[in-house]
């Protein structure tokens, strides 16, 4: 009986060990969205950034050759997703621009609610799967944003928010703008029907911001208008915000850059801000507005990523969005992911985002390179040896046809082995000439014609020997002249080919552009690469061909002065 109770005990404890183990594996195993999808990157944020959004902030995120492989993904990104740092939670995205044949995307994402402690604030970006359906709802707008103006829809002047409103108006597009495409304004405006959407309501919050790039200054302009009790001017270079009967003015906007500026009204207070920073504050009266809302009236330039909302943004957000929109923000930096091949932790793969961003163009150049740079090292590898071992044994028979003296001068070849020798070849020649004119059972004897035409045999076996010596190393003056103009060739052709897709895709930040031109000069390096060893090896084997040409000429002089001695009449 106690036998059984023993064992009963113990299988009980059995029990609940591998129940809590099965219950504890799920939380230790690691979490994986989903394996459909192929490929996984990490994408980090700056917390502290996205902590002075006070919210959930929309993020740009843009997606060039240099950070992300446009050939794993569909041709219109269905299957791109973004997943919170659970590894769980689906993040809303829009598509502003997605253009796998440039290698160019421009994508808003709604971020989670950061804290500025956050030391390892992130989001995940999946993709690789054919299957897939895009789930971009172009909802990642919150609901206090009545409209946005990305001026990248199909329809141009459409509003991407939840309002969908169309505008109208004679704006041209510009694809090199900010954030994709922008605006151009040359004068006219564009106008939004009057509309309960953006209506203005006294005490009510209401939030504008735009990014703006004025053509030059000073000018006169009407950047946003709403009946004639709510507008903001560009009066000169400064901004005038006008609310009922008041003016609060101040900050200086900047030609030919982009800026982001807005406006704020909440609470009977109105704040002005240009990049982030409130340049002026002051009363603004309870007005009720609901008319046509005009945007850049008498505006000569671009303008980007138009958004009105509904509440007063505070002050983070809008120093958010004036730090994470533009050309040089640092809010994001796409990393791959753990555990992908090439991944190391807090250093990027340079090689490979270099050889992910290569040209078709750059591919064949640095082709042609490669090939000669494997001609050149065969080139300098088979002569090294040919005038290594043409050295050491002409040193060898050099001794032994030093140390010779009379009639032993023609028997040198009995017995010997140089089969390298320059020398030795020469010695031949000369040794077969001179037993021509040798008659049998007669000491030889040369008269100067006949030392003459021996001299001249074997100069000619000097320069067939002088041409052996020398073969191939046209092949290292071709690689030295040419390697480096063929690598600038793929490199200015790589500039050029970077400049057009970018024009044609209208993404002209840096991060879009570094990479293809570091990418073409990949070329030029590949062109010096092939160039300095194969200059370094000419030099080095010109000059041991060299030694052993004027090593041949001393021999012959001194073989001809020999026999004329011995064997002359």
């Amino acid at each position: 009986m106690f036998n059984l109770k023993t064992m009963a005990n113990k299988n009980n404890s059995l029990f609940i060990w591998v129940m809590t183990a099965m219950l504890l594996l799920p939380s230790l195993a690691s979490a994986q969205w989903s394996a459909d999808w192929a490929s996984k990157k990490k994408i980090s944020i700056d917390a502290k950034i996205a902590a002075d959004s006070s919210s959930q902030g929309e993020a740009v995120v843009r997606l060039h050759s240099g950070n992300f492989d446009f050939t794993s993904v569909n041709v219109d990104g269905s299957d791109i997703r973004f997943i919170a740092s659970d590894d769980k939670t689906e993040l809303k995205y829009h598509i502003e621009k997605f253009d796998a044949v440039n290698e160019l995307a421009v994508i808003w994402v709604q971020l989670p609610k950061i804290a500025a402690a956050d030391k390892d604030a992130h989001f995940w970006l999946y993709s690789g799967n054919e299957k897939a359906t895009s789930s971009d709802t172009k909802t990642s707008w919150d609901a206090n944003t009545v409209a946005s103006f990305q001026f990248a829809e199909k329809t141009f002047l459409q509003d991407s928010s939840r309002s969908a409103l169309v505008a109208g108006g004679e704006i041209t597009l510009q694809k090199a703008g900010l954030i994709g495409e922008a605006a151009t304004f040359v004068g006219k405006p564009f106008v939004i029907s009057a509309n309960p959407a953006v209506k203005f309501i006294a005490g009510a919050g209401y939030t504008w911001s735009a990014w703006i790039k004025p053509a030059a200054l000073p000018q006169q302009a009407t950047l946003y208008t709403q009946g004639d009790a709510l507008n903001l001017k560009l009066d000169g270079q400064k901004l005038s915000l006008n609310v009922g009967a008041n003016n609060i003015s101040g900050g200086e906007v900047k030609a030919a850059t982009w800026q982001h500026v807005a406006f704020v009204l909440e609470g009977g207070k109105a704040s002005v801000y240009i990049n982030g920073v409130s340049v002026g504050t002051g009363e603004a009266p309870g007005v009720d507005v609901e008319s046509d809302v005009k945007i850049g009236e008498g505006y000569t330039g671009e303008m980007d990523a138009l958004e009105i909302a509904n509440v007063a943004r505070s002050a983070g957000w809008v120093k958010f969005v004036a730090s994470s929109q533009g050309v040089d923000s640092q809010l994001l930096k796409i990393a791959e992911a753990e555990g992908e091949e090439g991944a190391e932790e807090g250093e990027p793969n340079y090689i490979g985002i270099l050889i992910n961003s290569l040209t078709i163009d750059a591919k064949v150049v640095i082709a042609i390179l490669a090939v000669m740079f494997a001609i050149s090292v065969w080139v300098m590898w088979s002569k090294a040896m040919l005038v290594s071992r043409t050295d050491k044994d002409n040193k060898k028979f050099l001794a032994r046809f030093q140390k010779t003296s009379g009639d032993d001068l023609l028997s040198l070849d009995k017995g010997a082995n140089y089969p390298n020798s320059s020398l030795f070849k020469l010695y031949q020649a000369g040794v077969r000439e001179m037993k021509k004119r040798q008659h049998e059972g007669e000491k030889l004897s040369l008269s100067g014609a006949s030392m003459d035409a021996i001299k001249a045999a074997i100069d000619a076996d000097l320069v067939r020997e002088t041409q052996r010596q020398n073969a191939g190393m046209v092949l290292l003056t071709i690689a030295i002249s040419g390697g480096p103009f063929l690598g600038l060739l793929g490199t200015v052709v790589g500039v050029m080919i970077t400049f057009a897709a970018i024009a044609a895709a209208g993404d002209v930040n840096v991060n879009a552009i570094a990479p293809g031109i570091a990418a073409a000069l990949l070329a030029t390096v590949a062109g010096l690469a092939v160039a300095i060893p194969a200059l370094f090896g000419y030099n080095y084997l010109a000059s041991r061909v060299k030694n052993i040409t004027i090593a041949m000429q001393i021999f012959v002089d001194e073989f001809v002065t020999r026999s004329a001695e011995l064997y002359g009449k």
